[in-house]
C-alpha cells in the first residue's frame, strides 16, 4: 500500500491556510493522486488560530477524520509556535516548514528538536508575500516552499493548476503576483 502523506497547517483566520490546503489537494488530484483538504475552525474572527489539513496518496483514501499524526506541519504565523503545540503527534522524523526570517537551525532550537531526525525548513513567507503580492498573505509562498522541500509535486504542475484555480476568483494581475510568490518561495526556502 502506498504511503498516506498527512499535513497539518497552522494559521490564523484570513491568512489562507484553508485555501492553501484546497489548492494543494486540487493540484495533487490533477496529477493523478488522491487527496483530501479540510479546515478545523468554528465561528472564529479574523486572526484567530485555526488549522487545515491535507491527506495525499497514490491510492484511494478511506479515512475521514482529523489528522492526528501529521508527517508535515506548516506554520503560516510564527506567533502560533507559542499557542498550542505545533509538534503534537508529529513523528521524530517529521517535517516542519515555518514562516519566519529565522534560519532552520534557529527554528530547530526554538521548537526543541535538537537530537531529533526532524527536518526543519524556513522561509520568510511574510516578506515574500509583501514583496510580490503587496499583502501579508503567506499561503501561496508556503505552498511553493512545501513543493521545494518535499518534491511532492513538480513546480510546473503546481503553477498550472494553481493558476487555473485562482483565476476563477482573482483578477489576472493578482494571480500573476501569486505565481511569482510561489516561484520565489520555491527558490528561497532554507533547509
Amino acid at each position: 500500500m502506498a504511503k498516506l502523506l498527512e499535513i497539518r497547517w497552522h494559521g490564523r483566520a484570513g491568512q489562507g491556510a484553508k485555501t492553501a490546503a484546497l489548492v494543494l489537494a486540487e493540484a495533487a488530484i490533477s496529477t493523478g493522486k488522491y487527496a483530501q483538504a479540510f479546515p478545523e475552525y468554528g465561528p472564529e474572527r479574523m486572526g484567530a488560530p485555526m488549522k487545515a489539513y491535507n491527506r495525499i496518496s497514490d491510492e484511494p483514501i478511506t479515512v475521514h477524520h482529523h489528522v492526528e499524526e501529521p508527517d508535515i506541519v506548516i506554520v503560516l504565523d510564527p506567533t502560533l509556535l507559542t499557542v498550542g503545540n505545533v509538534k503534537a503527534g508529529v513523528p521524530d522524523d517529521g517535517i516542519y516548514l515555518v514562516n519566519t526570517p529565522l534560519s532552520p537551525s534557529e527554528m530547530r532550537t526554538r521548537l526543541g528538536l535538537e537530537g531529533s531526525k526532524a527536518k526543519v525548513y524556513t522561509l520568510d513567507a511574510t516578506q515574500v508575500s509583501m514583496d510580490t503580492i503587496g499583502r501579508n498573505i503567506p499561503n501561496t509562498p508556503m505552498i511553493g516552499a512545501l513543493i521545494a522541500a518535499t518534491g511532492l509535486l513538480e513546480l510546473d504542475e503546481l503553477l498550472e493548476d494553481t493558476r487555473r484555480k485562482l483565476s476563477k476568483k482573482l483578477r489576472p494581475e493578482v494571480v500573476d503576483k501569486n505565481m511569482e510568490a510561489i516561484k520565489r518561495a520555491y527558490r528561497e526556502v532554507a533547509s
